[in-house]
């Protein structure tokens, strides 16, 4: 009968298992950790060992993204206070305004308020990634762009389309100083058309301008 077949089977297993204290419950804590599919866990899946080690991973993944990043970009570039002649002339152009780091700064703080500094973050790692000439420096750096800001998985992606993406996806089988130069492009474009007109008009920028003006006069 099927009854006493199983009965022997787990005999079998029982008999093969050490009986020690603990043990079973150690196997039930660690002896899925390794599987990907609900299916093949004991326990049910709302508190299930896949989900909590994926979790567990993909916290680690975004915890490591960021200390990353925050050693390779300082939280704002080194630069003397902008002259009043400065800040009017950032009125002039964007270009004028990514010339300087205290445009660049200002700039970054209002985009920090609407949620979309990756894009200076981004154009600052593409820059940084042109300055470099060693073949395993410009690899790492390129990695870790791609990862922190071209990742559909990363919480920092940028908005590029399907054809710079491709481009990029080629690029990264040997990666260069110019490997995201069409993207770097396009987020400037984004920056320049959507992001800067809102500046100009923001109080982060009129606040700036008023206290320089009201320094000059005195």
């Amino acid at each position: 009968p099927m009854g006493s077949e199983r009965t022997e089977i787990r005999k079998r297993q029982m008999a093969t298992t050490p009986e020690t204290p603990g043990a079973a419950q150690a196997q039930l804590s660690t002896g899925n950790r390794g599987s990907n599919a609900c299916c093949f866990c004991w326990c049910c899946c709302c508190s299930c060992s896949c989900l909590t080690v994926r979790n567990q991973e993909e916290e680690r993944a975004r915890r490591t993204s960021h200390e990353l990043q925050a050693e390779g970009i300082p939280n704002c570039e080194e630069s003397p206070a902008p002259t009043l002649e400065e800040v009017n002339a950032w009125a002039q152009s964007f270009d004028k305004l990514m010339l300087t780091p205290a445009g660049r700064n200002a700039f970054r703080e209002f985009l920090r308020t609407e949620f979309s500094e990756e894009n200076m973050l981004f154009w600052m790692a593409c820059e940084e990634l042109k300055q470099e000439s060693n073949k395993s420096v410009i690899e790492e750096k390129a990695r870790l762009i791609y990862e922190d800001y071209i990742s559909i998985l990363s919480p920092k992606e940028v908005s590029l389309d399907s054809r710079v993406r491709e481009v990029i996806n080629r690029n990264m089988l040997e990666p260069s100083q110019h490997t995201f130069d069409d993207a770097q492009l396009q987020i400037y474009t984004l920056m320049h058309r959507d992001s800067y007109p809102r500046f100009m008009n923001s109080a982060i920028y009129k606040d700036l301008l008023q206290s320089l003006s009201e320094k000059s006069i005195e």
